[in-house]
């Protein structure tokens, strides 16, 4: 195993993209999706956590946007790319108070958010104060306000200016990007069974959470057994602990299992919300298809890492300046972040978003197998 593979990138993900509403059509191409609602985590956080805490410096967001910009890649997420898609524009934080535009959606997502509340400090482990329940009522709160201003009589047209239109809400996609981190947080604390017996738990939420605003949906979770971090400090690993593949085999076997609870849960949540149009998409099954196939899709080996300077006992994140041995280290980025996978050993690079993206833009991945453009309405 090399020691440069700071970050095992094993994904699981699963989304789902839920619309309420009377209108059925059949299953053809649509246009005019008004706006994008996003929930999450870091993997489709686009400036939320650095707009409540410290911004990202550089060499983030260098590929694509040639600054930091409240990304924790090289440059577009995958929600980024579902929005050029539909020909909308990238998603404004809705923590961040400067220079945005909520007119064609707002993103909610935070890095470090899970699922459930969790009773840890973003200081001490990484772990967000908004989880996916405050999330929703920042949601709630948007909408309501939203409704008011536009409902005064007296409100400037300039205050309305950066907010959708009320009845835009109803027709605008929903997706939810989150779950990886309450599998983080179970494994740091409890071993595979007992993380596997909190599994149900954790998609009950998750689905209190869909029940609560049935006009959102969409849900991405990922597992850390191939991620280049979990595995850069395995030293002569027990047989069987570690996949065909160099990953960690009792973490992405919860992954496994949280998805198939998961599919379930949106099973019954299709005969709850009978109005809603549900797609499950496995992105579990994509990433983990890319990990095995990186050299085919014009990547390096799977578990390079770009950003950071890892090996020989050191260990520098990305973006970071470190004094190892008397000497500055600073961790930047490879040469070609273009050909790998991972961009900071735990979360991909805009080249692997962009592979990934496809899958789930094209319905490859998906439950029933409609492309996005297709998802977006309930069909008969």
């Amino acid at each position: 195993m090399e020691v440069l593979r700071v970050v095992v990138t094993l994904s699981l993900l699963v989304s789902s993209v839920l619309r309420v509403g009377s209108e059925e059509v059949m299953a053809t191409e649509i246009s005019g999706v008004p706006a994008i609602f996003n929930f999450g985590d870091s993997y489709s956080d686009t400036g939320g956590i650095s707009a409540a805490f410290f911004p990202k410096t550089d060499p983030f967001g260098e590929t694509f946007f040639h600054r930091p910009a409240g990304r924790l890649c090289d440059g577009r997420l995958i929600i980024d790319f579902i929005a050029e898609r539909l020909n909308l524009p990238y998603l404004s934080a809705y923590l961040d108070s400067v220079g945005t535009n909520f007119q064609q959606g707002a993103n909610f997502a935070t890095s470090g958010a899970t699922i459930r509340r969790q009773d840890e400090s973003w200081f001490k482990n990484g772990i967000s104060p908004f989880p996916l329940d405050i999330q929703v009522e920042q949601y709630v709160q948007f909408k309501a306000r939203t409704n008011y201003l536009y409902n005064k009589a007296d409100t400037e047209t300039s205050q309305r200016s950066n907010l959708p239109i009320p009845e835009d809400f109803s027709k605008a996609l929903y997706t939810i990007d989150i779950g990886q981190n309450d599998l983080v947080v179970g494994f740091r604390n409890m071993n595979d069974e007992q993380v596997r017996a909190e599994i149900p738990d954790i998609v009950n939420k998750f689905s209190a959470a869909v029940q609560k605003e049935q006009e959102h949906s969409g849900y991405i979770t990922q597992a850390r057994g191939c991620l280049p971090l979990a595995t850069v400090n395995i030293q002569n690993p027990k047989p069987g602990y570690l996949d065909e593949h160099g990953c960690i085999k009792g973490w992405n076997a919860a992954a496994v299992e949280f998805n198939k609870q998961l599919k379930d849960a949106v099973t019954q949540l299709r005969a709850e919300l009978p109005q809603a149009a549900l797609t499950y998409v496995d992105i579990y099954a994509a990433k983990y298809g890319l990990i095995n196939n990186a050299k085919n899709q014009g990547f390096l080996d799977p578990f390079n890492i770009c950003c950071g300077h890892y090996g020989n006992g050191i260990s520098v994140g990305c973006g970071i300046k470190a004094n190892v041995n008397g000497a500055e280290v600073f961790g930047g980025s490879c040469e070609d972040p273009s050909t790998v996978i991972s961009w900071d050993g735990v979360h991909y690079t805009e080249a692997a978003n962009f592979w990934v993206a496809n899958q789930i833009l094209n319905g490859s991945f998906s439950d029933p197998p409609n492309p996005i453009t297709q998802a977006y309405y309930k069909h008969v």
